[in-house]
């Protein structure tokens, strides 16, 4: 049954229901002047929908130390479809029913219908084959889609201000209630943009990740700044901001709250990081002035991207938002953004070949300090 809805203290209200599935949906609808909402109905899912299971698995891989994912029923999900058939879309009169009753929305959460992770996975045996060597747990986590807009044809970079603003409440509101979830280590938020990067749904959306376990990445920077701080004293991340500024060969953006630049050992041919000023772990931990200059540091980023490439009015991307660890290494994360495109040049993609994909030995083509040099070009 839909809840009680709530108000954020920047004008949305959240409103949360159940699809005809069993799964959540969320609704985080801006307000006018007058307190109302554009939004009307949409609590109901009318399908005729099976009750929403997973078979999610995580394998261990003694070789490298990690969690792999086995999710196999994510092979009959959902695959480009046609403009009146997207599962994203408003459910309108006359068109069959999506994922979203509503008719029209501003931005909506959903539990993912093909999730890699899920509360519901069910249980499995504790080894493949009885195999001490290969330990399995179930998928547990959570996998949830995040509409940034009800419009097909829009993308991040044209939402504005305003609804900016409000995925970026939604963000902080996921992120704080996933994190509570019993055995929830990590939760990433990230967007995949562009059929070259692989995506099947082209209506503007994101996903958000609640992981049972550390990735490698995570595990990778939790080590280089506990490292740090053992070494020197200081916390990586500030020093690497400093060093940034202090250089400025680099340097895309320095606001108040926020700086972007080109890392140094930038490893994709188009790559941005976005890293605020104080210590803060998560969305959550944003004040409402970080929360502002965010959403306009970022478009502008997002524009910039779109136009690195000439002749490409829409730059494939991946925009990853690392947040620190929920349990113990919590102190030596910070949420950040990495912003980066596997295109290297106008129709050429940059493909993760032997070094990169094999052995995680990774090859740029270009340099961070030209990459910088352009971004700079078309701000």
């Amino acid at each position: 049954m839909p809840t009680p809805p709530t108000v954020t203290p920047t004008t949305v209200r959240k409103t949360v229901t159940t699809l005809a599935d069993g799964r959540r949906l969320i609704y985080f609808d801006e307000l006018d002047s007058g307190g109302r909402m554009r939004r009307t109905g949409g609590l109901t899912d009318t399908r005729p929908l099976e009750p929403a299971v997973s078979e999610s698995q995580l394998r261990y891989d003694v070789l490298t130390g990690e969690w792999v994912t086995i999710a196999a029923h994510r092979m009959d999900r959902t695959f480009l479809p046609g403009p009146d058939e997207s599962p994203l879309a408003p459910t309108r009169p006359g068109r069959p029913a999506t994922e979203i009753p509503a008719a029209d929305y501003d931005v909506v959460v959903f539990e993912n219908r093909f999730p890699a992770l899920s509360s519901r996975a069910a249980a499995t045996d504790t080894h493949v084959d009885g195999e001490p060597l290969w330990p399995q747990i179930p998928g547990t986590g959570s996998c949830e889609v995040v509409c940034f807009t009800s419009d097909p044809d829009a993308s991040f970079a044209t939402l504005g201000h305003r609804r900016a603003r409000t995925v970026i409440e939604a963000w902080a509101d996921r992120t704080a209630e996933l994190s509570a979830v019993p055995g929830a280590q990590q939760v990433f938020c990230f967007e995949n943009r562009g059929r070259e990067i692989g995506v099947t749904l082209t209506h503007p959306h994101g996903q958000i990740y609640a992981y049972p376990f550390l990735p490698q990445r995570t595990q990778a920077m939790v080590r280089q700044a506990r490292r740090h701080a053992a070494t020197t004293g200081r916390n990586l991340y500030d020093d690497i901001l400093g060093a940034e500024r202090d250089s400025g060969r680099r340097l895309l953006v320095a606001a108040e709250h926020w700086t972007a630049f080109v890392p140094a050992a930038a490893r994709w041919p188009l790559e941005i990081h976005l890293m605020p000023h104080r210590d803060v772990p998560d969305f959550p931990a944003l004040t409402d002035a970080e929360r502002d200059e965010l959403a306009t540091i970022y478009l502008q980023l997002l524009g910039r991207v779109d136009r690195f490439f000439d002749g490409v009015d829409q730059t494939p991307y991946i925009a990853a938002w690392h947040q620190a660890p929920v349990g113990p290494d919590r102190a030596h994360g910070r949420l950040h953004l990495q912003l980066f495109s596997l295109m290297r040049a106008p129709g050429r993609m940059k493909y993760l070949a032997g070094s990169e994909s094999a052995m995680g030995a990774w090859v740029n083509d270009t340099t961070p300090e030209h990459i910088a040099d352009r971004l700079r070009e078309i701000a």
